[in-house]
C-alpha cells in the first residue's frame, strides 16, 4: 500500500501511523531541555515560520483527495507529538509529570501591562479530572499559587491556602478544558471529536475540529494538513458577571521537541479581537519526581486530612 494512500478512510489511528511512521522516524530531532525564547513576531492566526525545519524537510505525506474523519486528525496529532509507533503511550509515559518555567505578558482588567514569571508543575492522573497541577505566578505586587487537585480549586499565599476570585479559578480551569492537552488526551477522557471542515488561512492548509468533553465544554482546533501541528484553538466561555459569552482564540508558535514531543514554545490568548496574554516558555522538564506536599491545600494538611 503506497504511504500517500487511504490514511485517513482506513482505520482512522492505525492507517495515519502507518501512514506517517517511516517519514518521521527517519528524521532526528534535537531535544532541548532549556532555551531562551525568541524576541516577538508580528501575531497572526497561522504563521508558516512556526513550522521547525525539520518539518519543512520531509512533512508527512498524506492523500489530500481522501475523505478526513475526526479521529484520524486527532491521531495524526498525537503521531506528530511523539513520532512513535505507539505515540499515546509515549505521550503518556513521558509526559505524566513536568515542570515547565516562563514569563507571561498580560493585559489587566484596567488596560495595564503585566510581567508574570510562573512554574507549572503537574501530574497527569488517569484522566484530566484526577490530574494534580499547581501555578506559582509571581507579579512585581504579589506572589502566590493556584492549585488543582482531583477536582477542587484553591489558592496558596505565603504557606496560607485562600479561595480564588471566581474569575481567576474559571481562568485557571479553562487552560486545561480547552489546550493541547484536551486534544492528546481526549480517548482518555471520554470526550467526542467532529470534523468540521478543511480550510485555508494565509496559503496555510487546515483540517479544522472541534472536542466536546464529557461536561460539554467545545474547543475548536485548527491543524495544518502539512506538519499536524495544532496552529489555534477557539472556544466561548461566559466570564463571571457577565451577560453573555466571550471568544477566545489561543495561536500556537516556536514549536520544538522536548524529550522527542513536541512543544509550542510561544501562545498568545486573544479575547474577542482583543490580545489579553503572551505566554513564553524559557525552560521545560519532563519524567522528574515531585512531592505531593505542592498539590496538598495546606490547611487539610496541618488538620491531618
Amino acid at each position: 500500500m503506497s504511504r500517500r494512500s487511504n490514511v485517513l478512510t482506513s482505520i482512522a489511528a492505525l492507517g495515519l501511523v502507518a501512514s506517517l511512521a517511516p517519514c518521521l522516524r527517519a528524521q532526528t530531532y534535537p531535544t532541548p531541555t532549556q532555551s531562551t525564547a525568541p524576541p516577538a513576531r508580528t501575531l497572526g492566526h497561522v504563521d508558516k515560520e512556526d513550522i521547525p525545519k525539520e518539518q519543512k524537510k520531509a512533512p508527512p505525506k498524506v492523500d489530500k483527495s481522501a475523505a478526513p474523519t475526526a479521529e484520524g486528525v486527532a491521531e495524526a496529532v498525537i503521531f506528530a507529538t511523539a513520532p512513535s509507533t505507539n505515540a499515546r503511550a509515549v505521550l503518556k509515559q513521558i509526559r505524566r509529570n513536568g515542570v515547565e518555567h516562563g514569563q507571561i505578558t498580560r493585559v489587566t482588567a484596567d488596560g495595564r501591562t503585566e510581567e508574570v514569571t510562573y512554574d507549572h508543575r503537574f501530574v497527569h492522573g488517569d484522566t484530566a479530572a484526577k490530574d494534580k497541577i499547581r501555578f506559582d505566578q509571581k507579579t512585581p505586587a504579589n506572589e502566590y499559587a493556584l492549585v488543582f487537585n482531583e477536582g477542587q480549586v484553591w489558592g496558596i499565599i505565603n504557606g496560607t491556602a485562600f479561595t480564588p476570585r471566581q474569575e481567576t479559578s474559571a481562568g485557571f480551569l479553562s487552560q486545561t478544558r480547552h489546550g493541547l492537552d484536551a486534544l492528546l488526551r481526549y480517548k482518555e477522557n471520554g470526550s467526542t471529536v467532529t470534523f468540521i471542515n478543511k480550510d485555508k488561512q494565509k496559503n496555510i492548509d487546515l483540517y479544522i475540529i472541534d472536542l466536546t468533553d464529557k461536561d460539554k465544554n467545545t474547543t475548536r482546533y485548527y491543524i495544518s494538513a502539512k506538519t499536524w501541528h495544532v496552529l489555534a484553538l477557539e472556544y466561548e466561555e461566559t466570564p463571571p458577571g457577565a451577560d453573555k459569552p466571550v471568544k477566545y482564540r489561543r495561536t500556537f508558535h516556536d514549536y520544538r521537541y522536548v524529550q522527542n514531543t513536541l512543544v509550542p514554545y510561544r501562545t498568545v490568548l486573544y479575547a474577542g479581537d482583543k490580545q489579553t496574554e503572551e505566554t513564553r516558555i524559557l525552560t521545560v522538564t519532563y519524567g522528574i519526581r515531585m512531592d505531593d506536599t505542592y498539590f496538598q491545600n495546606p490547611q487539610a494538611a496541618a488538620s491531618g486530612q
